[in-house]
């Protein structure tokens, strides 16, 4: 079956109750746009100033390649339409989860009455399967997505699919790079009940220290730290958090400024490794917890002596 069907099939079948508000990837459409746009590059291609013959190390000819730089048609509809579906999608993602793991997660006195709330009603069930069926919608969009990028550079002979999929990256709407799925997943693996089988794979090292994290924070770039580690490059205490950093400060990877205001504290990956990795989440837990103590009596010994004059 072409995934073209399968795609179909996906978007009409059990989950349909449940994708009725959430967007996706006009796939069907948009492949239609390339086939139509297929005929009119076609004729122009051997017209381009620019086109040119890619080679292998043999020196054969593996295919001719067109290096315009722009297509009128899809300037017009495919890009424009590509990046509000992500948008829409990545929106749509994001809010859905957050919600299941507000219900999961309780704070305050929501924790009080969580577990009353439990003894009427199946919420743990209904959690998960609203969380595999928010996994797999994030998956087959994000296949749909490489797909139609990779049948655009193939009808234009171009990378321009490729270049818009670093973009998406650099506008953090590659959905498959968002903490939030991590966090799914692991609110997935952390549930009591039974579930399927389910590969994702993340490096989850800290990128300072370089070992596995640690109460960790999702800068909104991306990238995962430890919260002390985090905290340390943004130049906070720790009892204070990374989302009290200085607008200008930068990530340590990317530098990009302005990352800390948005971070995700990974609650559930946090709770993920301390199921799974005990005695190293016990030994992280004794550090930071001595590091956050000593910082704190500093601060308010340098703020005693302020006040005080001396």
């Amino acid at each position: 079956m072409k995934f073209g069907e399968t795609f179909m099939e996906y978007l009409h079948g059990n989950e349909e109750r449940f994708l009725e508000k959430c967007s996706h990837v006009e796939y069907k459409r948009l492949k239609k746009v390339l086939k139509s746009c297929s005929k009119t590059c076609g004729s122009k291609r051997g017209s381009c100033p620019s086109a040119g013959q890619e080679e292998d190390g043999n020196g054969t000819l593996i295919r001719d390649f067109c290096q315009c730089e722009t297509c009128p048609l899809c300037d017009q509809m495919f890009f424009s339409e590509l990046m509000k579906e992500a948008s829409e999608i990545a929106g749509c993602f994001s809010s859905r989860v957050r919600h299941i793991l507000h219900l999961h997660i309780a704070t305050g006195m929501q924790r009080y009455f969580s577990p009353l709330r439990r003894c009427f009603t199946n919420d743990e069930e209904t959690m998960v399967q609203k969380g595999k069926m928010l996994i797999e919608y994030v998956t087959m969009n994000a296949i749909a997505m490489r797909k139609i990028l990779k049948k655009y550079d193939k009808v234009h002979s171009s990378v321009n699919g490729r270049k818009f999929k670093s973009k998406m990256r650099a506008e953090h709407m590659e959905i498959l790079q968002s903490p939030w799925l991590i966090e799914l997943g692991a609110f997935y693996m952390n549930s009591n009940e039974p579930h399927d089988s389910m590969k994702l794979e993340y490096d989850l090292n800290c990128a300072i220290c370089l070992d596995l994290v640690f109460n960790p924070y999702a800068l909104s770039c991306g990238h995962l730290f430890c919260k002390l580690c985090a905290c340390s490059a943004a130049a906070v205490m720790i009892f204070e958090g990374p989302k009290a950093a200085n607008p200008a400060a930068t990530c340590p990877v990317c530098r990009e400024a302005g990352v800390y205001g948005d971070a995700v504290h990974m609650l559930e990956l946090d709770l993920f490794l301390k199921k799974r990795c005990k005695e190293y989440w016990k030994e992280r837990h004794v550090a930071e917890r001595s590091e956050m103590v000593k910082q704190s009596k500093e601060y308010w010994d340098s703020q005693t002596r302020y006040m005080v004059g001396y």
